[in-house]
């Protein structure tokens, strides 16, 4: 986009607010564009060179299916929803315990909730702000110094800027969090379990589909979003502790050794699904965990999404409230100061928060059961459900739409 001088521009009188994003994900593009339409003049630095568009597919849901509507995505959403037609788990030897709707196991309404590509969604997002909005690709934020009158911020590449305010969108290890509110361990919240994600060719005839494998503690799972070439592979496995090589010094060969030794005796096709990981391109592996803060602001930088909250993707809401988030940050800031706005950010998103990062305890997912007496209590529950004649649900769990958005 094409800007005059930001502060001087002639065109439109006194200058616009100017603020930073960190990270050009879900939660740093809805910000962008509700920040935008709000006045201010935005500025997305982003480590990658480009919108990240791979991913798991991910749940639009609630509250936050009133967010996309506003912004005017939500009919291209709809023409991309994913339609999942089955869940099938099976057990130890590969024996179908259940097949079910996937909305009864997700808490999700037919069509009203949305699973879309995470790339599509973030496609759709940036197509809505790329014109609007300055992106700075292949870069991050090297140092930030607070001020009386904004935030100064030295970028990696170089450069140096002063912001009115900064704000951290940059994901579950959030480098603007670490800067400003100090090292991670002190907000992360393990929930017990590893995982490990990737993608490899769908040799199995799956569409339309997840099928999961269970032992105690172990889950594998494989997802196929259409019928095309390829399936997302899932292995998630429960520990007390995380293994040393999941922390902040990361060796991927040692983290694949882990997954791997972990699944050494798994039947099914898991050993077909390991010799996967070893060769894929895209694995990416972590713990389950979320982020827990007191506080998601400090002076006139402010925290959004997984960077301020993470719940997990055991809830299914990590991008539901990431748009949520950006949309109440953006309302509180519009024709208030930072502080004030901040605290009205807080005081109207927290409680909505909560009761979504309060969906899964540590060690309780219902889907990844760890002893052999919750996985048959589980195993009792779907074949319940799919044995049902019950009607499709026509609401979602409550703390879906535990917040009304206010105008904006």
């Amino acid at each position: 986009m094409t800007r005059t001088d930001p502060l001087t521009d002639v065109r439109t009188g006194p200058r616009r607010r100017e603020v930073l994003i960190s990270g050009a994900g879900i939660a740093g593009l809805a910000l962008a564009f509700w920040l935008n339409r709000h006045g201010y003049a935005v500025t997305v630095v982003e480590r990658a060179s480009a919108v990240r568009s791979s991913g798991y597919p991910i749940d639009v849901r609630g509250t936050a299916l009133e967010v996309v509507r506003r912004m005017g995505i939500l009919p291209r959403l709809r023409d991309a929803h994913i339609d999942l037609r089955r869940l099938t788990f099976l057990d130890g030897d590969g024996g179908e315990v259940a097949s079910v709707d996937p909305h009864a196991v997700a808490g999700s309404v037919a069509g009203r909730d949305l699973e879309v590509r995470r790339g599509d969604l973030t496609e759709a997002l940036y197509a809505a702000v790329r014109d609007d909005v300055e992106f700075l690709f292949d870069d991050s934020i090297d140092t930030l110094d607070q001020s009386g009158h904004g935030v100064d911020v030295t970028f990696r590449g170089g450069d140096r800027r002063t912001f009115d305010m900064v704000v951290g969108a940059d994901g579950l290890h959030s480098r603007t969090r670490e800067a400003v509110f100090g090292p991670e361990e002190q907000f992360h919240r393990y929930l017990g379990y590893c995982f490990a994600g990737f993608t490899m060719r769908n040799t199995f005839g799956l569409s339309h589909e997840v099928m999961m494998w269970n032992t105690p503690g172990r889950a594998a799972a494989l997802y196929a979003v259409g019928d095309g070439d390829e399936v997302h592979a899932l292995l998630n496995f429960a520990r007390p502790e995380p293994p040393l090589s999941f922390g902040a010094f990361r060796d991927p060969q040692a983290q694949r050794d882990v997954v791997a030794a972990m699944f050494a005796d798994a039947g099914w096709e898991v050993p077909g699904m390991i010799a996967a990981m070893r060769e894929a391109d895209d694995l990416f592996v972590d713990v389950v965990s979320q982020i827990r803060m007191p506080r998601w602001s400090s002076g006139r930088v402010a925290l959004v999404g997984d960077a301020a909250y993470a719940p997990s993707f055991l809830t299914g809401q990590g991008t539901s409230l990431a748009l949520v988030g950006a949309y109440m940050l953006a309302a509180s800031l519009a024709d208030r100061d930072v502080t004030v706005g901040f605290a009205a950010y807080e005081h109207g998103t927290r409680e909505f928060v909560r009761l979504n990062q309060d969906q899964i305890g540590e060690g309780d997912a219902t889907l990844f059961p760890t002893t052999a007496r919750g996985l048959e209590r589980r195993n009792d529950m779907l074949r319940g459900l799919a044995g049902s004649s019950a009607p499709p649900a026509t609401e979602g769990r409550p703390a879906h739409s535990a917040l009304t958005l206010p105008v904006g």
